[in-house]
This record gives structure tokens, C-alpha cells and sequence, in this order.
């Protein structure tokens, strides 16, 4: 896949949803016959992305049973399109058919939502999907040619079980991304299983499609998140700071009827309805296309490509250049501000928003929802004073002091995270996390963790590093809150998440631990390590040194320091170098005795009694314990 620009990652988020089998010729694409068509060719990938993210339990052998179901429903109703079961809109037919299904929903704690109707039966439906999927087994993995022959024994059932094991464990992602990554997915194995180093293969080739899958399920979970908890206002206003941005010489009246059909397709999307998403998309599509001499002069060769390509293209196509027309001065200049407020609100500050952001191509857009915000408060102050215009002529003055005080944070950022490292700055969110949201699972805190540091290794060094921080930080935060307006982590933690959208990063900022929690006992267990210890490239390791600090932060006996410096010393501390390794020339790594029965000590004062000791009691001396210092203070290199 093409490396897009970071100036352009919001955007490629957004819109690039289009599967890659929709309709081909850009005619057609309003044409609900082949909008049709498509859903009926492609009903068994759209069965199972359904019913494998509404009910994540489910069995394969489950939605197979389902999928023939709803195969003999389609041929019916393309048979007979006057029979009565063939009225009911595509959803509704799936979850009925979930429901008659023997025993399911009984098993599966659905059973409260089948005397449901309507909306209250699509949000049972939507508030009976689960986002952390530590429930589920591992993904599966084969060997490469276990795979390879698996996929060239029967193509259509490997990628069948393939998008079901992705669907269940990314229940928030939209269908037709779903669809998309199937589509690459169905790619890579073509190419790798003709290769001769097959694994080497998928493990270059799939690297993009996994970064693909996570990025969407970010972003979108992210902005549902957004509209359900705070409205279509919220979500309005994100998607008119990303358009102006992208496309800055649209007029303003041609941007809110983008917007209309931009923001209509996350009713459907948001909430699961595969078949309304498939179609909002391709509409969004079409309309960019349709009017594509108001909106870019960047994009004609785009939409004269086929869908698959065309969607694509506008993605990587380059902002258009910026008019000369820019008016974000009447804003603060104009007499009249407060009557023109007045007389229509909402389309007062979207066009202030829409000016700001065409005008500001290197703010992120959270930042330009802050400035609109604060504009608001600006406005709402200066229009009961005496001298309106002479008060709000300062405005700047305060759009400037927040945006100083977002480039702050962002700078500290990459601060540690060029002091620290990737899996420094990795340990010191996980610590932060941990304290501020420990009722949050371990597996979850982990994933977040990693993804904080992944977004500062990603901007950091690039010139538009506040824009690209701040928008991925702030993805992080929003799976954090979670897409469910009903989710509950702790009153500190609520209050960030659904207060104020725009300025939940500055919120969470402030955040100290929790000090209500009271944390587990601590068992022996925890610090169980073996001699795989010292295999430094051990991914199993990591993930266990990553636990450990998880659950060794949410007891609180640590300072944030020592915690990151004992895991980032750990092996160092209690690996030796041992005779040369045989393959490659490199040492062979062994354990030190001392040091496994060292961290089983520190696991009994902290399972015992008194486990709130303090960092000082921690801090053993070097001499007694050898070069396993146990919780020893110094910096993560």
C-alpha cells in the first residue's frame, strides 16, 4: 500500500472505508441496483462480519449455520421479491434469524434483546459487543504452508474463517473496512504462498495490513465514540475541521452538504448495520466525485479511476492549494458578530470553524475543535459586555494561549520520548495508565500503552509532529473512553471523557491516580520467571515484564521511576553472558540464580502483610544482592 503523508492521516482514516469489489464504473455508483448486487454477490462476508461482531462468542461452525440461512433467504427474495419476509430491511432479517437460532441466544446472554424492536433492539445489539476481547482465544496461527495449503484447498472457506477470526475481535471496525482488509489479506497469501520463503513473505506483506486494520479501528471507534456520547454536533464539527483542511477551496455551502451525507452514514456504521454502511459509504464517494470542480482541482484523474482505485487516489491525492479568499478576519473584525451569532448559531460557528481550518493546515483536529470551543466562549463573554468588538478583537490572544499550551504537552512528549526510547516512554504510559485507570483489564492498559508509544516513535521526528501527536494521542484516549456512552472507568476518568470532547487530552493531562482503588493481592506468581528470561528478543517475555509493571503499578508501593527502571534493567541486571552461541557468533545468554530468587523475595514482602512498604525499604543494597538490584532507581536508556 502506498505510504501516505502524515498531513494526510486523519483524512485517509475517514474516508478510505470503501470495500474493494464495490461497483466499477464511477457512473454507476448512485445506482442502487448495483449497490444491490454487490451486497447480494458478497451476503455470506457480509453475514459473517455481522453476526461474528454482534455476538464474539459465537462458534465458526456457529456462523456457518447462519451464513447458508441467509444465503437461502437472498436466493428466495431475488426468486420472489413480493414475499412478505422480503420487506424487512436487511438487519432486521439477520438478527431474527440470530434469534431463532437454536439455544444461541441463550448461551450467548442475548436473549433480553429479542422482544426488542426498532432502535431498542440495535443498541441491545450494539451494548452486547465487547471491546476488550482478552475473552477470546489467541488468534490462530498457522505454519505458512499449513496456510498455504489451506488457502489453495479451498480459497473461499480459508478467507470465510479468516475475516470471521478479525470480525469478532474488531467489533466496532465498519464492514466495508473489513471487507477491504480481506481483499488484502486474499492478496498477500496469493503472493506469498508462490514464494519459496513464504514466512519472511507474510511477515513483510501482512505488516501493512494489520497497521491498516488498527488505524481504522482507531479512528472510527474513536469518532463513534464521539457521536454517541456527545451528538451529530460533535461529530459535524470533526468532520468539517477534516474536510476544510483537506479540500480548503470548497465553498462553505457545498461543504455542509458534504457534511449531510458524511455524517448520515455513521447512524448505520456506528452502529453495526453492515448493509447501510455499505451503501453511506458509496454515496460519500459519489458526491465527492459529482461535484469534484467545487470541491479539488487534485482529484479528476482520481475519480475517472475505478472505485477500487478511485477511493484510494483521492486519499493520496495532495491537499489543494490554499485560495486567496481566506476570511477568518471577519470573525474577529466584523461589527455585527454578535446579531450574526444570534441568528443562526450552529452555522455560525461551523463556518467560523470551516475558515479556521482551511486557514490552519498544520493543526490537528482536536486542536481546531479547542479553538472553536474557546471561540464560543469568547463570543458568549464579549456580547454582554458594552464594547462587543473592541472585547472579541482579542480573541486571537486566547486561540494562541491554547494552542501554546497543546504544543507544550506535545513537546514534553517528544522529549521523553527522545530521552527514554520507544520502550522507555512505552513503560512510562503504562505506568500512567495504570494509576489513572486501573480498574481498566492488564491486557488493555498494554495495548494502550503501546499505542501511546507507537504514536510518539511515528511523529516525533517529523516536521508536522503537532498535528501528527496530537491526532494519534488523541485516538488513543478515545479507545481509552471507549465507543459505549454507558462505559465506566472511575469518576476522575468519566468526568475527561464525556465532559468535553475537544479538550479531553488537556483533561486527561491534569489526571493523578486514582487513589480510591484498592488493588489485588499481590501473589508469588506474579514474579515467576524462567530462563527464557535472558532471550532478549522473547516477544512472550515482553509481554510479561509488561504485565508484571501493570500489576506492580496498580499496587502504588513504587514511585513512577523505580517501576521503569526495574523493568527496563531487568535482564541486564540478571543475565549473564555465556559461552559463544554456536549460530551466528553472538553469546549465548544465561540466567542468574541469585537474581530469580531475588525478585521471589521482593514477591513475599510484597504478598505478605505489610505489603505497603516504602520505594526506600525497596531499594536494596547492590552489595548484598549482586548485580540484582532488585528495584534500583536509574534512568531507562
Amino acid at each position: 500500500m502506498k505510504q501516505l503523508k502524515f498531513t494526510d492521516f486523519v483524512f485517509f482514516l475517514f474516508f478510505f472505508t470503501e470495500s474493494l469489489t464495490l461497483p466499477t464504473k464511477p457512473q454507476d455508483v448512485d445506482d442502487s441496483g448495483i449497490t444491490q448486487k454487490f451486497i447480494e454477490e458478497n451476503i455470506e462476508y457480509i453475514t459473517i462480519i455481522a453476526f461474528a461482531q454482534y455476538v464474539q462468542e459465537a462458534t465458526f461452525e456457529d456462523v456457518e449455520i447462519l451464513v447458508k440461512d441467509m444465503v437461502e433467504y437472498k436466493d428466495r427474495c431475488v426468486a420472489n421479491k413480493t414475499l412478505p419476509e422480503c420487506f424487512k430491511l436487511p438487519n432486521n432479517a439477520l438478527q431474527e434469524k440470530i434469534f431463532a437460532m437454536e439455544g444461541l441466544p441463550q448461551k450467548h446472554n442475548l436473549s433480553h434483546c429479542c422482544s426488542k424492536v426498532d432502535f431498542e433492539r440495535r443498541s441491545c445489539f450494539f451494548f452486547n459487543k465487547k471491546a476488550d476481547v482478552a475473552f477470546l482465544p489467541p488468534f490462530p496461527t498457522l505454519d505458512p504452508e499449513e496456510k498455504c495449503q489451506a488457502f489453495k484447498n479451498s480459497r473461499k472457506s480459508f478467507l470465510n474463517r479468516y475475516v470471521y477470526e478479525v470480525a469478532r475481535r474488531n467489533p466496532f471496525v465498519f464492514a466495508p473496512t473489513l471487507l477491504s482488509v480481506a481483499a488484502r489479506f486474499e492478496e498477500v497469501a496469493g503472493a506469498c504462498c508462490e514464494e519459496q520463503h513464504k514466512a519472511t513473505c507474510f511477515q513483510t506483506r501482512a505488516a501493512p495490513v494489520i497497521q491498516y486494520l488498527k488505524a481504522f479501528s482507531s479512528y472510527q471507534k474513536n469518532v463513534c465514540g464521539a457521536y454517541l456520547k456527545f451528538g451529530t454536533k460533535v461529530l459535524n464539527f470533526i468532520n468539517i475541521a477534516v474536510l476544510s483542511q483537506k479540500f480548503p477551496k470548497i465553498e462553505f455551502k457545498e461543504l455542509t452538504s458534504l457534511i449531510e451525507d458524511v455524517s448520515s452514514k455513521y447512524d448505520g456504521c456506528c452502529e453495526g448495520d453492515v448493509v447501510q454502511c455499505v451503501r453511506d459509504t458509496s454515496k460519500v464517494m459519489n458526491h465527492i466525485c459529482s461535484k469534484q470542480g467545487s470541491i479539488s482541482s487534485k482529484i479528476q484523474e482520481c475519480c475517472e479511476k475505478k472505485i477500487p482505485e478511485r477511493g484510494e487516489c483521492i486519499i493520496n491525492s495532495n491537499k489543494d492549494d490554499r485560495p486567496e479568499d481566506l476570511r477568518e478576519a471577519k470573525f474577529t473584525d466584523s461589527e455585527t458578530l454578535c446579531q450574526e451569532r444570534d441568528t443562526d448559531p450552529d452555522n455560525f460557528f461551523a463556518e467560523f470553524t470551516y475558515e479556521y481550518s482551511r486557514n490552519h493546515p498544520d493543526l490537528s483536529t482536536p486542536e481546531l475543535l479547542r479553538i472553536a470551543h474557546v471561540y464560543k466562549d469568547v463570543l458568549s463573554n464579549c456580547c454582554n459586555t458594552q464594547n462587543p468588538p473592541g472585547c472579541y478583537r482579542r480573541a486571537k490572544d486566547k486561540f494562541n494561549e491554547t494552542t501554546e499550551k497543546s504544543h507544550k504537552i506535545v513537546q514534553r512528549e517528544c522529549e521523553h520520548f527522545q530521552l527514554w526510547g520507544k520502550d522507555g516512554v512505552k513503560y512510562y504510559y503504562l505506568i500512567r495508565l495504570t494509576k489513572t485507570a486501573p480498574q481498566l483489564s492488564t491486557e488493555e492498559l498494554i495495548s494502550l500503552g503501546e499505542k501511546m508509544a507507537m504514536a510518539l516513535a511515528t511523529c516525533c521526528t517529523l516536521s508536522e509532529e503537532f498535528a501528527c501527536v496530537d491526532n494519534l494521542v488523541d485516538l488513543v484516549l478515545g479507545e481509552l473512553c471507549g465507543i459505549n456512552e454507558n462505559r465506566t472507568i472511575n469518576p476522575a476518568v468519566d468526568h475527561c471523557c464525556k465532559t468535553n470532547f475537544a479538550f479531553r487530552r488537556h483533561c486527561f493531562e491534569g489526571l493523578k491516580a486514582d487513589e480510591t482503588y484498592v488493588p489485588p493481592t499481590t501473589t508469588k506468581d506474579l514474579f515467576t520467571f524462567n530462563a527464557d528470561l535472558c532471550q532478549a528478543q522473547n516477544e512472550e517475555l515482553q509481554r510479561k515484564k509488561d504485565r508484571v509493571l501493570v500489576d506492580l503499578a496498580r499496587r502504588r508501593e513504587l514511585a513512577e521511576e523505580e517501576l521503569r527502571a526495574w523493568l527496563a534493567g531487568l535482564a541486564e541486571r540478571c543475565c549473564s553472558a555465556g559461552e559463544p552461541a554456536l549460530w551466528g557468533g553472538s553469546q549465548n545468554w544465561q540466567l542468574k540464580p541469585d537474581c530469580l530468587r531475588n525478585i521471589k523475595e521482593k514477591a513475599s514482602k510484597l504478598s505478605g502483610p505489610d505489603r505497603r512498604e516504602t520505594p526506600e525499604s525497596l531499594n536494596v543494597d547492590r552489595k548484598k544482592r549482586g548485580n540484582c538490584s532488585g528495584f534500583g532507581v536509574h534512568s531507562p536508556q
